[in-house]
């Protein structure tokens, strides 16, 4: 016979979730999944599985199955949090509470249709993903994608969920420590502060100071690295070559790749039929001076040196992140105007354009400034007749950089000609301020601003033409695709569909993409990240086809609709 301890010992077993006992003995459930499963959150189970859901429908860019498996744990994470501080605020108000046998039911049902509507949306994450890939031209995912996703994600919620209950875990150990000295509610704020300082300061200095010291280090590893290919200049009007005054080693990965890979005059040449002058192409590398006023008095005297205004044409280029000058976007400006022009750029970074954008959103401003203000300010000071057109051009955080290099009133006086910018991440201002002051009759992703003669948009199809619409003393023209997340971020996303989700839709974003508080936001945030695996011609990869209506209509260029079309087809087989 059981003596009183040892029933109340036993009575107080099962209470914690002990192992439920048989008159025999046995053990139908093992104690240590009783605890779990009683350590789990209904109601954070239901709306994690529909963030869950939610994650797996289609966005911009099409998700392989790690950043889709990534992104789904992720979401599935964050639904579970809000529930799980949803069910605290319940029981901090002291809201009434369902019997326990009740709760018990309700939640087994929940995980069981959870489980249901997890699997069904997974079955159809492939044919979500395939929606946007038919629109890009690319293959469809294979079978094994919802599997694959599924463990992925479920790896994924896990981790989070251990650094969650760690959190939680030194919350209740300081708090517990502090409830000796103080009232139990100042304990417990305090005790979260504590805790928070203590994961913040450990993210701060072991993960994020630690990974963008290795990412700065890998990326200037990799800037440093000369490919075999890539052979030094013997001509001594180009830079980086014996005659040059910046030396082929500090020119970058970049700058070396941009300088040797040019279009020459006798290509140009054969392309038109017309004489053709070899284009000057003038780098300056992060190394070639101590800071950006360094770099770019460096950039401005090599351009005098190598004849960069004696050219009709003078391009102020504000390279990617990474220093990288697209290809796509300087060959067709050499080959619209038989190679007559000067392209000049300076390197500000060597991280990649997205992550420039949030570590170090000001380098490529104040890089971009500078050389704008050493070459405009040696422009003005010749004669008008005998000076260069002048104009910018920017992708991508060169676009943000570009569009700050000067303020409108500054060159009011003396105006350069023009502007071709691709790309313009979300936060670019003049892109805002067009954006904003569109025709509300034209989607976000084309839209028209005014009578058209300051500031017009386009995409990979031609829509610069506007009918009646004349061009004033400088023409702007913003190349941006409808699938490009780091034009149309915006935190605003987290809480309100955006303008460009509205019907019509641009040709390549799928038909099946819906608007879900939060995880749309999510997705576009982790679309930025991936916006460069896109096929060319889409995400935030531009072709040439769209690079050549916007040289052509801001440099004004007269060339007949078949040679325009001849030279799409001829550099499209280049960058394909």
């Amino acid at each position: 016979m059981s003596t009183g301890r040892e029933v109340e010992a036993l009575r107080r077993l099962r209470q914690s979730g002990g192992a439920r006992a048989t008159r025999g003995g046995s053990c139908l459930v093992p104690g240590w999944l009783r605890r779990l499963w009683r350590s789990f959150s209904g109601v954070g189970l239901c709306l994690g599985t529909l963030f869950f859901a939610a994650s797996l429908t289609p966005s911009l860019i099409p998700r392989g199955f790690l950043v889709q498996g990534v992104l789904s744990g992720l979401c599935f994470a964050v639904g579970y949090g809000l529930g799980v501080a949803w069910r605290w605020l319940w029981g901090f108000l002291d809201l009434p509470e369902p019997r326990r046998r009740l709760l018990h039911a309700a939640k087994l049902g929940a995980a069981i249709v959870c489980a249901g509507i997890g699997l069904l949306f997974l079955w159809r994450a492939a044919g979500w993903q395939n929606s946007i890939r038919s629109l890009m031209g690319m293959d469809p995912v294979d079978t094994g994608h919802p599997l694959e996703v599924g463990l992925i994600a479920l790896a994924s919620f896990l981790v989070v969920l251990g650094l969650a209950r760690l959190f939680h875990a030194v919350l209740l150990l300081v708090s517990d420590w502090l409830k000796r000295v103080l009232p139990v509610r100042v304990a417990y704020v305090l005790g979260s502060a504590v805790a928070a300082a203590l994961f913040w300061t450990a993210a701060d200095g072991l993960l994020f100071r630690h990974a963008l010291r290795f990412a700065d280090s890998s990326f200037e590893r990799l800037d440093s690295l000369i490919p075999p290919e890539t052979v030094r200049p013997a001509d001594p009007d180009e830079t980086g070559s014996a005659a040059s005054l910046v030396r082929w080693d500090d020119l970058g990965r970049m700058g070396r790749d941009f300088i040797a890979t040019g279009p020459t005059a006798a290509e140009i040449g054969a392309f038109t039929g017309r004489p053709a002058k070899k284009p000057v192409r003038v780098y300056v590398g992060l190394h070639s001076g101590e800071d950006a006023q360094a770099r770019a008095k460096l950039a401005l005297h090599e351009l005098v040196r190598a004849g960069g205004f004696e050219r009709s044409m003078l391009v102020v280029a504000t390279p990617t992140g990474t220093g990288w000058m697209d290809p796509a976007g300087m060959d067709p400006v050499e080959y619209l105007h038989d190679g007559d022009v000067a392209i000049v750029g300076v390197q500000y970074s060597y991280l990649a354009s997205w992550l420039s954008l949030f570590v170090e959103p000001g380098y490529g401003a104040e890089s971009a400034r500078a050389l704008f203000s050493e070459v405009y300010g040696y422009w003005t000071k010749l004669p008008k007749d005998r000076r260069p057109k002048l104009y910018l051009f920017g992708l991508s955080l060169g676009t943000l950089s570009s569009e700050q290099s000067n303020e409108l009133f500054e060159v009011l006086a003396d105006p350069y000609q023009g502007a071709v910018w691709a790309g313009p991440p979300f936060p670019s201002r003049i892109w805002n301020w067009a954006e904003a002051g569109r025709d509300p009759a034209t989607p976000q992703w084309l839209p028209r601003f005014h009578d058209g003669s300051y500031i017009r948009f386009t995409g990979l199809d031609d829509a610069l033409a506007i009918p009646g619409a004349q061009w004033g003393p400088m023409r702007v023209v913003y190349v941006q695709y409808p699938s490009d997340p780091i034009v149309f971020f915006s935190t605003r996303a987290f809480y309100r569909e955006p303008d460009w989700m509205k019907p019509p839709r641009g040709a390549d974003v799928s038909p099946q993409l819906r608007w879900y508080p939060i995880v749309t936001g999510l997705q576009l945030a982790v679309d930025m990240m991936v916006a460069t695996t896109a096929p060319i011609g889409h995400g935030h990869v531009y072709a040439p086809q769209s690079y050549i209506d916007a040289w052509a209509e801001v440099t004004a260029v007269d060339w007949p609709p078949s040679d325009i079309e001849r030279l799409k087809r001829h550099l499209a087989g280049r960058y394909q």
